[in-house]
């Protein structure tokens, strides 16, 4: 269910964007779910077209659903590379760790850091 905070700060094309792509995420919605149409949400929610296919952009452009033309917008199976991805960074992560010594518990205060800062490039080594 997507709900849009109109007191919120965050723009509503964000909120409908994070949602969704939480959704995704965590397999609420899965690999081949038909996303409803742009028309169809916007009127639901009470927003604009394009506010509604901004977001859908945003979700294509991270690979996280497709568009097929007429036939809709679908839920990628990119979205599960991405969750790939993720792990192996995870796992490349802990093995740094190990390696110099850091205790989990700062381990995950170090990555706490790095969500929260917006910091999301990549390091150069």
């Amino acid at each position: 269910m997507i709900v849009i905070d109109a007191a919120s700060p965050v723009p509503p094309f964000e909120q409908l964007r994070a949602q969704f792509a939480r959704q995704i995420q965590d397999r609420t919605l899965a690999v081949g779910s038909r996303l409803p149409t742009i028309r169809h949400l916007a009127a639901d929610l009470g927003l604009a077209v394009n506010t509604v296919g901004r977001a859908y952009r945003e979700l294509e452009e991270a690979g996280l659903i497709e568009t097929r033309g007429r036939a809709g917008s679908f839920v990628s199976a990119a979205g599960e590379e991405g969750r790939e991805r993720a792990r192996r960074a995870a796992a490349d992560y802990a093995a740094v760790i190990a390696s110099v010594g850091i205790d989990t518990g700062e381990a995950i205060r170090i990555v706490q850091a790095a969500l929260t800062s917006g910091n999301t490039a990549p390091a150069s080594s």
